[in-house]
């Protein structure tokens, strides 16, 4: 299948994050890191930013309130199946959050976009993971409801990378890694060792992003004599 090639970097990350198919989307996420460090992509020249309140995602899972979206457990296979379906659905989200964080900041150093476009790869790459696990127990990433929250989340924070560097990655990233160490202990009495490997894969390379999300919302800060504590605790 040929899929469309932009020169420009911020259409080629625009044309991936209104991608609604997560299989293509994942192979254009990892293109596109592959494609910027190849130095195949410009981004000398800036194109129309426009809000996003719908992202490219597939018709499937039903988005519903966050308090009826399914409790998860770790005894049984189905409910780690609706743990994984929960962390899947967040991985989807957090790759289109990449995505934009690359399109919608069009005047950042090559340094972020650097980093952006990995992030939204090892995204990619997390989400791949989660759906082959539950692929290989008979399930797909849609089987459940999920709710909408951190991409409402991008939406309110798409008026100024700064408010997006603090409230993403140092916000909601930071909240994922503070309850996986918790996660990967319930399971070991369950044996699942893939699952295991899979959170600790994507648990290492969390705090990668938000270390990523830290430096730059501190040199934002910097760059406008801003104090970084004080402005985060404002926000």
């Amino acid at each position: 299948m040929k899929y469309n090639k932009f020169e420009n970097l911020f259409e080629q990350a625009l044309y991936c994050l209104l991608i609604d198919d997560p299989e293509r989307k994942i192979i254009e996420a990892m293109s596109l890191q592959k494609r910027w460090l190849d130095g195949e992509l410009e981004s000398g020249s800036v194109v129309d930013i426009k809000s996003l309140p719908v992202p490219g995602r597939p018709a499937r899972p039903e988005l519903v309130d966050p308090r009826d979206v399914p409790r998860r457990n770790f005894s049984s296979l189905k409910g780690r199946l609706t743990l994984v379906h929960a962390i899947a659905h967040i991985e989807f989200n957090a790759i289109n959050l990449a995505l934009d964080a690359v399109y919608r900041f069009q005047d950042m150093p090559e340094q972020y976009y650097t980093d952006w476009c990995r992030v939204a790869a090892e995204e990619a790459k997390h989400f791949t993971m989660l759906s082959d696990y539950l692929v290989s127990h008979g399930m797909t990433y849609g089987d459940l409801p999920a709710h909408n929250g951190l991409w409402e989340m991008a939406v309110k924070t798409d008026f100024d990378v700064l408010v997006r560097m603090a409230l993403v990655p140092r916000v909601l990233e930071a909240r994922g890694l503070d309850v996986t160490p918790g996660m990967i202990k319930k399971l070991q009495s369950t044996g699942d060792t893939q699952l295991i490997e899979i959170l600790q894969i994507i648990f290492e390379e969390e705090i990668g992003h938000v270390k990523i999300g830290s430096y730059w919302y501190k040199s934002l800060c910097e760059d406008r004599q801003l104090d970084a504590e004080e402005t985060f605790l404002q926000l």
